[in-house]
């Protein structure tokens, strides 16, 4: 399949027609200049994806400090497009000074069919990497702006919360590798957000990767990447998450899902500060903060086999443990009347308020799911409510889980009681879990976050 458009410079025209012909087979577009002071017009017109430079224009001048010249220009349009160099003088001091200008390879005339179709598919293969890495980063802004028109988080007044607040601004601003810890809907994402918002790499991007929905044939694929043909899905070159995140921070959310086998390959590639693409060779230095996530004890699960001691110790330089809604129940007014702006104005309900007998029973619910239990709660009731005034009854609160399975249940409790037992059953490991429940761990992890387990 044809893909891609190249520019080819050179001033020999036998060499243009022969290039045109081999290479109208393996690019969309094939477009041809015989000088280089076409270039910049060129360049504005046609946005190729890669260029192909001949290094010598000028009679009797071999220097290559033509190619040099042109290959400035063309990055001062475009420091992403791949160039790669054409001369029919093999001077290896000259490729190392191209490379190191920002050229992408270099080729040696007369070419080899094959070898200059793979390194000019290559190229477009770094230009397609580059493109999605690029807009991973614009997306990510976006996010970010869109995030910092409001307030996102509500501290509350609790003295844990307090000492949270003051933990998380003293660690933002250094590059300490940070584990979140914390029952399910605590918060956990909020304040890897609010650390990455305070943090020097505030102007780079955050990456969340859910460690709990990524099977393991994928995991390396979807954190470090792949080249072209790795494996059977494999149609391109693809930037991992690693890359994604580079020199912003990458957040990895329920760690402690992660296998035992997959773990050592994450701890490899934080030590190395290097990954290397699945199917590839060549390792990719990699300048990332880490902010870790579990709703797990690691410590446990360390003592259990389960979780690499040496994997804790990097992943950890810093813990905050995130307090359960139910031991911090004088926020609750506060965090309730945040909720409640935020999804009022959302569904154009500016007016509502709380009754005081429907504050007094949310503040004496214990609030398994916590936080985004509470947020989930007052959103339902703001869509559901015909007054301006939410009343006690405009709230339903689930009971606490009973043992069995009773009648007059809807499915989803059942779903909750049935996946609560099993846990206690299997000692909360989630591949045994899913194994008896008869579906798979991502499910099983999809369903848990769900119902606030």
């Amino acid at each position: 399949m044809k893909k891609g458009s190249i520019l080819i410079v050179d001033d020999n025209k036998n060499v243009l027609t022969a290039l045109r012909i081999l290479l109208e087979r393996h690019f969309e577009t094939v477009t041809l200049l015989s000088s280089p002071n076409q270039l910049p017009a060129t360049l504005r017109n046609l946005s190729p994806d890669i260029v192909l430079l001949d290094m010598n224009f000028s009679a009797g001048i071999n220097t290559g400090n033509e190619g040099l010249y042109w290959l400035s220009e063309i990055k001062k349009f475009d420091t992403e497009l791949p160039v790669v160099l054409f001369t029919a003088y093999a001077d290896i001091d000259l490729a190392v000074k191209a490379l190191k200008q920002g050229a992408s390879d270099f080729v040696v005339k007369p070419w080899d069919n094959a070898k200059l179709i793979a390194t000019l598919q290559a190229a477009y293969s770094l230009r397609e990497s580059r493109k999605e890495v690029k807009h991973l980063r614009e997306t990510q802004t976006v996010l970010q702006a869109e995030l910092g028109k409001e307030q996102d988080i509500c501290w509350g007044t609790s003295g844990a919360m307090q000492e949270l607040h003051h933990l998380v601004q003293k660690v933002a601003k250094t590059d300490a590798n940070i584990l979140i810890t914390g029952e399910n809907g605590t918060g956990k994402e909020v304040i890897a957000r609010e650390i990455h918002r305070l943090s020097q790499r505030d102007k780079e991007v955050l990456i969340t990767v859910d460690m709990g929905a990524i099977t393991e044939s994928l995991f390396e694929s979807e954190l470090f990447g792949h080249v072209k043909g790795s494996f059977t899905d494999a149609k391109s070159d693809r930037a991992g998450k690693f890359e994604a995140a580079n020199e912003g921070t990458l957040f990895l959310d329920e760690i402690g899902n992660l296998s035992y086998p997959l773990q050592a390959k994450l701890l490899s590639a934080l030590q190395s500060r290097q990954i290397v693409r699945v199917g590839g060779n060549k390792p990719i230095s990699i300048d990332i903060r880490l902010i870790s996530a579990t709703n797990r004890n690691l410590q446990e699960s360390v003592q259990k086999g389960e979780f690499r001691e040496d994997l804790l110790y990097r992943i950890n330089t810093i813990q905050i443990e995130m307090p359960p809604l139910r031991e911090r129940k004088e926020d609750i007014p506060m965090l309730a009347d945040f909720f409640l702006q935020k999804q009022a104005h959302k569904y154009q309900k500016n007016t509502m308020r709380f009754s005081s007998e429907a504050m007094v029973k949310l503040q004496e619910y214990n609030w398994p799911g916590n936080i985004r239990e509470l947020q989930h709660t007052i959103e339902k009731a703001v869509i559901l409510s015909e007054s301006n005034e939410l009343q006690a009854s405009d709230f339903y609160l689930r009971k606490p889980a009973s043992p069995d399975i009773q009648s007059e249940m809807t499915l989803e409790d059942a779903e909750r009681i049935l996946i609560l037992n099993a846990l206690k059953r299997n000692k909360e490991n989630l591949s045994a879990v899913a194994a008896e429940l008869g579906i798979t761990r991502p499910t099983l992890y999809n369903k848990m976050k769900k119902f606030g387990v």
